[in-house]
C-alpha cells in the first residue's frame, strides 16, 4: 500500500464513520449538537480532511465520549495532532510499525493489506 492508496483507505474510513454517524443520528432534533457534529464530519471535503479532521474527531471525544469507541483507531493515527493523546502508547507503537512495514513493502513494489494487518494486531473491524 503506497501513500496514494493509505490516503484512499483513510478517506474511506472517514466517510464510513460520517455516514454512520449521521444515520444515527438523522432521529434527533435538527439542532441537537452530536447531529450538527455528524453533518460536519459529512462535509470535510476529501482534500481537506488532514486540516479539520483533527479538530472535529477531539470535539467528538471531549463533547460526546459515547460515540468515542465508535471512531476507527485508524483514523486517528492518520489524523496526528492531538489526536494522537486518546490513543495508548501501545498503539501508537502499533501504528508507527505498520506505517514503516506499508512504506517497506511499497518500495519493494509489495503488496501491504494494511487493514488485515492492522486488524490482527489490535483487533479493529
Amino acid at each position: 500500500m503506497d501513500d496514494t492508496q493509505y490516503l484512499h483507505y483513510c478517506r474511506g474510513l472517514w466517510q464510513d464513520f460520517a455516514g454512520t454517524l449521521a444515520r444515527r443520528t438523522a432521529a434527533m432534533d435538527e439542532e441537537n449538537p452530536l447531529r450538527l457534529l455528524a453533518q460536519e464530519f459529512q462535509a470535510v471535503p476529501e482534500a481537506e480532511l488532514y486540516r479539520d479532521g483533527s479538530a472535529l474527531a477531539m470535539r467528538l471525544f471531549s463533547h460526546h465520549p459515547e460515540f468515542a469507541p465508535t471512531f476507527p483507531r485508524s483514523l486517528l493515527w492518520f489524523l496526528g495532532g492531538d489526536c494522537l493523546h486518546v490513543m495508548t502508547d501501545e498503539e501508537i507503537a502499533t501504528f508507527q510499525a505498520l506505517d514503516e512495514e506499508r512504506l517497506d513493502s511499497a518500495e519493494r513494489g509489495e503488496v501491504f493489506d494494511y487493514r488485515a494487518q492492522a486488524s490482527a494486531r489490535l483487533r479493529l473491524t
